[in-house]
């Protein structure tokens, strides 16, 4: 049974959303606040994260870089009531897998949560079996999802690894954006779009230790990951 850390500080709803996802086969711990939410992370091991933004004690963007910095491979949602787009970009920006904004139907979370999962496990499963790939200049820890290079060390999420596994297999080739948002997030939505660029210009910043290494966009058609 798959385990979901919910963070959600209204009572009313946090209760119906916690009865909706064991319904629907999930076991649930609730945490009031962001702070608790914390300490619920550190006690156990979690398949998906399910963050409300604006919550006491600890905000749902607090509470997520908490999270990554303690398991960067665990899936996080955010929910909130706010429409803001600064919102879903600082929402992208920290690596969330989706965004959704209240009110929304409890069986699309279901789905959502379902679908993330499912990529969650075949991303696991299609990482390589060597423990280090050489690209460059850099040495990727397959194992410890760390990317180094001389004194540079870079702890990655597991969907930042399965970028870069998808791309240097790829190196060198002109690679259309709707094949990489197929092939990493699974969907062509308009969240994915966005948080695809995000990653992009993560991973630039990763890899300028390498100036032989570059993430070239060609407008309208795509990318190329360049290693020389």
């Amino acid at each position: 049974m798959k385990h979901i850390l919910l963070a959600e500080d209204d009572l009313d709803f946090g209760h119906i959303l916690k009865q909706y996802l064991e319904i629907s086969g999930y076991q649930i711990t609730w945490a009031k606040d962001g702070k608790e939410a914390l300490e619920q992370f550190k006690k156990e091991h979690y398949n998906i994260c399910v963050f409300d933004v604006m919550m006491p004690k600890m905000d749902g963007f607090t509470l997520a870089e908490n999270v990554i910095n303690i398991n960067p491979e665990t899936p996080f949602i955010f929910l909130t009531a706010r429409k803001l787009k600064e919102d879903k970009i600082k929402g992208l920006k920290l690596g969330a897998d989706d965004y959704i904004v209240k009110p929304f139907e409890a069986d699309e979370l279901v789905l959502r949560l379902n679908n993330i999962l499912r990529r969650t496990e075949k991303a696991v499963n299609q990482l390589p079996q060597q423990d280090t790939i050489k690209i460059g200049n850099y040495t990727f820890d397959t194992k410890r999802l760390e990317l180094s290079c001389n004194d540079y060390n870079k702890q990655l999420t597991l969907k930042e690894a399965e970028l870069i596994i998808f791309l240097f297999d790829h190196k060198n080739q002109l690679l259309k954006r709707e094949d990489i948002l197929k092939a990493v997030w699974d969907s062509h939505d308009f969240f994915s779009g966005r948080s695809m660029d995000v990653f992009i210009s993560r991973l630039r910043k990763y890899f300028k230790q390498d100036p032989s290494i570059s993430i070239e966009s060609i407008r309208n058609v795509g990318l190329e990951f360049k290693v020389s």
